[in-house]
């Protein structure tokens, strides 16, 4: 069990954070390797969430949720994802990209028909932003969108959209004219089961393997004008805003993984023993326990400082790509220190250290690649 943070973190934190703590360790931990050689969806983990009203995080509660902060939704992110990382996904994906998107930008109608199940985790949410040849470079999107007489019709293909196998409620970006770039996008609200649109599972991951991944493809699916998320042309700056603020999520999933690391290694270093001695007496393995401990400290506090501004209402953006850059780098090497300090026990399935070192690598490439969040801080430091 984890005694971290305790002094930093208010009453209300602590009580929120033991809470999810409980639930990952007494039922999610449990059930990770076996949703993870399946690669099944974990409906009891999403079952086990919903019940405490967690899918309503930070969500308004006219619209059925909880409300409460930046803050809180990382400690249960990191939670969640320490006792199972594909469940820390599919949630962040849910709250942290689907439904913010429609709390923070759609009209009162759209709330009250799509947040309200979506705070209760009653449907489950997807966002349909990466297309074949637009990952890093949203704004290269292709998926088109055109007028019909009743609205609008798209047309156009997504890969890799996590939780669409399951999802009822799309936020999926599309564009009026792919040579206008971020000028053309526009966001729209779409249910899996309209017309035109079909849904493949994309199987072979390397982790993270309970999140479902697919591909979706649109075609002339006809959508109402009232499914349009904010004005034409507003699409790219809604969506450069929500993507800031799931970042802070992410990094906390990262954190949860390293913290889901530091654990396993602890706890094997103590109870094996090599040439007569425990593990644990052995330097070099004092020195790389010290290092992830370490590792994981500060990733934690960069993913609460960035979401500490965001819910004093300050610029964020940079914090969030930071926290999330290093959060990730410290997932993968405080699993691969774990890896390493079971030596061949760990590398075979269905230790923890093999699945959480499989998981950790995704977290340094969605929601932007390592790559993309240096791209992202140096600009913020460097241009005017």
């Amino acid at each position: 069990m984890t005694t971290y943070a305790d002094g930093i973190l208010t009453e209300e934190e602590v009580i929120l954070r033991k809470t999810v703590q409980d639930l990952a360790d007494r039922e999610l931990a449990p059930r990770a390797a076996e949703y993870d050689r399946q690669e099944k969806f974990p409906w009891e983990n999403i079952r086990a969430i919903s019940d405490l009203g967690l899918f309503g995080l930070t969500i308004d509660p006219e619209y059925g949720g909880s409300g409460g902060t930046a803050r809180q939704l990382a400690i249960v992110t990191e939670e969640l994802s320490r006792g199972c990382a594909a469940t820390g996904t599919i949630y962040s994906a849910h709250l942290s990209l689907c439904a913010r998107y429609v709390d923070s930008f759609g009209t009162r109608e759209q709330k009250a028909r799509y947040l309200r199940q979506l705070a209760t985790g009653s449907r489950i949410g997807a966002f349909a932003l990466t297309e074949p040849d637009a990952g890093s470079d949203a704004a290269a999107i292709t998926t088109k969108v055109v007028d019909s007489e009743d609205g609008f019709l798209i047309t156009g293909t997504k890969g890799f959209i996590t939780n669409a196998a399951e999802a009822h409620t799309f936020v999926l970006m599309a564009t009026r004219d792919p040579s206008r770039g971020s000028k053309g996008m526009e966001t729209f609200l779409v249910e899996r089961d309209l017309p035109g649109v079909s849904i493949t599972p994309q199987h072979g991951k390397l982790g993270i393997r309970a999140s479902s991944t697919c591909e979706v493809r649109l075609q002339d699916v006809p959508l109402p004008a009232g499914n349009r998320i904010g004005g034409a042309g507003e699409g790219f700056g809604m969506t450069m805003q929500v993507l800031d603020s799931s970042r802070v999520a992410i990094a906390a999933q990262a954190v949860g993984i390293a913290q889901a690391a530091l654990e396993a290694a602890v706890s094997y270093a103590r109870g094996r023993s090599t040439f007569g001695r425990p593990l644990s007496d052995r330097q070099a393995i004092r020195w790389m326990i010290a290092d992830s401990a370490t590792q994981v400290e500060a990733a934690r506090q960069l993913t609460y400082r960035a979401a500490y501004l965001q819910d004093a209402g300050q610029p964020f953006a940079a914090q969030a790509s930071m926290a999330k850059l290093f959060a990730s780098r410290a997932a993968v090497e405080c699993a691969d220190r774990a890896l390493q300090i079971h030596g061949g026990a760990g590398y075979f399935a269905p230790t923890t250290v093999e699945r959480l070192y499989r998981d950790a690598k995704i977290t340094e490439i969605y929601e932007g690649t390592s790559e993309i969040q240096r791209l992202l801080i140096a600009r913020r430091l460097l241009e005017p």
